[in-house]
């Protein structure tokens, strides 16, 4: 194992881009010793004629820059097409138990997987199989369950075409099972805006930055998360266009950026400044904050009324497209500014300052993030920012609307071609017409629901299409024994990740193509296809050499799996749709032809084609067929605990991902926009906090779920950082503090874990 440099905090104040980005990319290429494939791939990723990129959703632009890659993008291509791999040999000489006691980075450090592996429990590690005893053997498990007592989950990785086939085996086998990272993250997004207007994603395409005159930023760090978007965002500076943004931690991504791509840019001191606005509000305020513009929107009307001005709200909008205007705005006069600001950790001022600029502009986007989401009223945070927008009309027309930002690269196209628990978004007619099955009728688990039935005994077999499922969830502490108990574990996998080493009674790990490599099938090259966070579906080629001939192609493996479980009698050509992807995106289209029709000729077209947004034309496809104002129960947005007595010894504390990682996949150990290098076991905290607990910085502290008391829930010793961060607020990283959320401590209706605002107690290591 690598031994870790010393922890190291030095405040970071170079500009997000830059030099910093450059030199960080060339780290990881050495690291990875991914020179002789890396730097060429790079040159094609997220081109037409290249491969999508396996980080982030964001929009590939039909007229890319010479370089359509950031810094995270670049350590994903790495990661993936890095020289290093973790082969039979590797298994032979590690026991599971040996490997659990290895960080999730030197495990993923250790390279691709390579072959088929199959748990041998008489001698506590993998052992080599062959793909056609894999089948047979976990076909033949399969057989032997009960249908409902088998989860089929996907990471969000997987392409349109194998999503697509998963759903169906899924719903073939009998159940409904299908758990996905969307779960973990956006599902209140696909909540809240259905039930505001009338679709699960958002309205705007990246041809709507080139026309507002204002953006919004909740809860979102562009500069870690989705760092291509800076080239939009600093084109939109360039016109000054103002960027208000809301979000506990000041980030460099949303501070200033220096375009890597400009060697002016590059040569000079200058950097654009991103934020024109940067309001702090605080961990669980989001509602409280949008109620507090809401507020002065209603003022700044008032007042215009009495002057003999213009409105500022757009109530011929209102009239004809919304619904539900008047209870809401009965209930945003009567929450008091006093109120708002102690929620919000804001003062009246600054929401008055973000309420006069959204009233000066006409076309005004809002951009958000999980920071949103992930609160146990995450669904109303959702369709606060919906409320903000319709008030002032700023949904179907340039340069306006909502746009939530997604994390992995297809986790919203996934659920496009019917990745859901739930049978009722899925045309279950036409999928039994044309493949001769009946679609389970029974709601299925979602991510929550799936670890509740973990710990029950509910749950009894495991399919992961991709992802590190016991890396991302939340209670970790309660669910790794747990899963230890199930029947079937079956992990379609990439690398080796903590999941691997947690075996049930029949373990398997199946090694699949990355996305950059080529996927050749019956001796042609194949093209697979994404959609991304603007609902724009693209298609694309890999084009690196696989890492190995015993790989298989996701479609490959499904196929697989299918054949050897499922009865005849159905009419899916599973082996004709491995050896040709275009007849995969004909079956789509002819499941989904409002969506993918003529899907074949329009995936290659130049940025690809949209999928059609009902609410961008203000069609709205709600029950009465207008727009929703939705009024917040409750101002607080996490109320496990009564906020008005709260002990002054608990604080708030928030999950976030580094610069250096993504999702559950850890890239290294330097989280530099932060100033941290050497360890992520840190808890960043206001100087104010640190020294009225009585600690000190430096100081290695426990953190203890503050609620449940029956059950403990800890992580630690971490380091105390001091930071910009509003008191009462502290913040870690995930995954390591995932054990600190309980699994009930969830967004009500959407089930997303409620990451982002858990109460804590610190200790002192000597106190425990």
């Amino acid at each position: 194992m690598l031994i870790h440099p010393k922890v190291h905090f030095k405040p970071y104040t170079h500009a997000s881009g830059g030099w910093g980005s450059a030199n960080s990319v060339m780290k990881i290429l050495w690291r990875e010793q991914a020179f002789a494939k890396a730097p060429k791939a790079l040159l094609k990723q997220n081109k037409p004629d290249g491969f999508a990129c396996v980080s982030c959703a964001w929009a590939k632009p039909g007229h890319p820059h010479a370089l359509e890659f950031c810094e995270n993008g670049a350590k994903a291509t790495a990661w993936e097409l890095t020289s290093k791999k973790t082969d039979p040999a590797f298994f032979s000489n590690h026991t599971l138990s040996d490997l659990r006691q290895w960080p999730d980075y030197d495990l993923e450090q250790q390279g691709r997987l390579t072959h088929p592996m199959r748990y041998d429990s008489a001698t506590d590690r993998y052992r080599e199989t062959t793909w056609e005893e894999a089948y047979r053997d976990i076909g033949a498990k399969l057989k032997t369950m009960e249908p409902d007592s088998v989860v089929f989950y996907a990471s969000g990785r997987a392409s349109l075409e194998t999503s697509f086939m998963y759903q169906l085996f899924a719903r073939a086998y009998g159940t409904n099972n299908l758990p996905d990272s969307s779960n973990m993250c956006h599902e209140s997004t696909s909540v809240g805006l259905q039930e505001s207007i009338g679709v699960p994603v958002g309205t705007v395409t990246l041809d709507d930055f080139n026309h507002t005159d204002c953006l919004f930023f909740f809860g979102q760090n562009v500069g870690s998360n989705a760092p291509r978007m800076l080239h939009q965002l600093q084109d939109v500076r360039k016109r000054n266009v103002p960027i208000i943004t809301f979000n506990p931690l000041r980030e460099r991504g949303l501070e200033r950026f220096v375009n890597p791509q400009s060697p002016t840019e590059m040569l000079t001191p200058e950097s654009t400044v991103i934020s024109t606005q940067y309001h702090q509000v605080a961990i669980g305020g989001d509602t409280a904050a949008m109620i507090g513009i809401a507020k002065a929107l209603l003022e700044l009307d008032d007042q215009a009324q009495r002057d003999g001005g213009n409105a500022i709200l757009d109530n011929d909008f209102i009239a004809r497209h919304t619904e539900g205007f008047e209870a809401f705005a009965l209930s945003v006069r009567a929450h008091h500014w006093q109120h708002i600001e102690r929620k919000s950790g804001l003062t009246r001022g600054a929401l008055e300052a973000a309420a006069t600029t959204y009233a000066r502009s006409q076309r005004v986007m809002m951009i958000y993030g999980m920071g949103l989401t992930q609160h146990r009223h995450g669904v109303e945070n959702v369709q606060m920012v919906v409320n903000l927008l319709l008030m002032r009309g700023n949904i179907g027309k340039p340069g306006a609307g909502v746009c939530p930002v997604r994390g992995h690269s297809n986790v919203q196209g996934q659920r496009t071609v019917g990745i859901t628990e739930d049978p009722k978004k899925v045309p279950a007619e036409l999928i039994e017409q044309h493949f001769g099955f009946k679609v389970p009728q029974q709601l299925g688990l979602c991510t929550v629901d799936a670890c509740e039935g973990i710990l029950t005994g509910q749950v009894r077999g495991f399919i992961g299409l991709g992802g590190n499922f016991l890396r991302a969830i939340p209670d970790t502490s309660r669910m790794e024994p747990a899963w230890e108990t199930l029947e079937l574990n079956v992990q379609i996998s990439t690398k080796l990740n903590r999941t691997h080493l947690l075996p049930a009674k029949n373990t398997w790990l199946l090694p699949c193509l990355g996305r950059i490599e080529i996927d050749r099938q019956n001796g042609k090259e194949q093209t697979y296809t994404t959609e991304d966070s603007t609902g724009c579906i693209h298609g694309w080629r890999g084009n690196a050499e696989p890492v190995g001939p015993h790989l298989r192609a996701e479609t490959s493996i499904v196929a697989g799996l299918a054949l050897a479980t499922l009865p005849s009698g159905h009419s899916i050509d599973w082996q004709a749709w491995c050896d040709d992807y275009s007849r995969i995106r004909t079956a789509i289209g002819t499941i989904y032809p409002a969506i993918f029709h003529d899907m074949e000729s329009r995936m290659a077209e130049p940025g690809g084609f949209h999928r059609p947004i009902a609410a961008a034309k203000r069609e709205w496809s709600t029950k009465s067929g207008k727009a929703q104002f939705i009024t917040p129960v409750t101002l607080n947005e996490d109320d496990d605990i009564t906020p008005e007595v709260v002990p002054r010894d608990v604080l708030q504390l928030m999950t976030l991902r580094s610069n250096d990682q993504f999702n559950t996949t850890i890239y290294g150990y330097e989280d530099r926009f932060r100033g941290i290098s050497g360890t992520r076991e840190v808890v960043f905290m206001h100087l104010n906090d640190i020294v009225r607990l009585g600690f000190e910085v430096g100081e290695r502290v426990l953190i203890t779920t503050a609620v449940e008391s029956e059950v403990k829930r800890q992580v630690g010793p971490f380091e105390i950082v001091a930071y910009d961060i509003p008191e009462g607020c502290a913040a870690a990283y995930y995954p390591e503090c995932n054990s600190l959320v309980p699994l009930w401590h969830h967004a009500e209706r959407s089930k997303v874990p409620a990451a982002k605002s858990v109460p804590v107690k610190l200790s002192s290591v000597g106190n425990n």
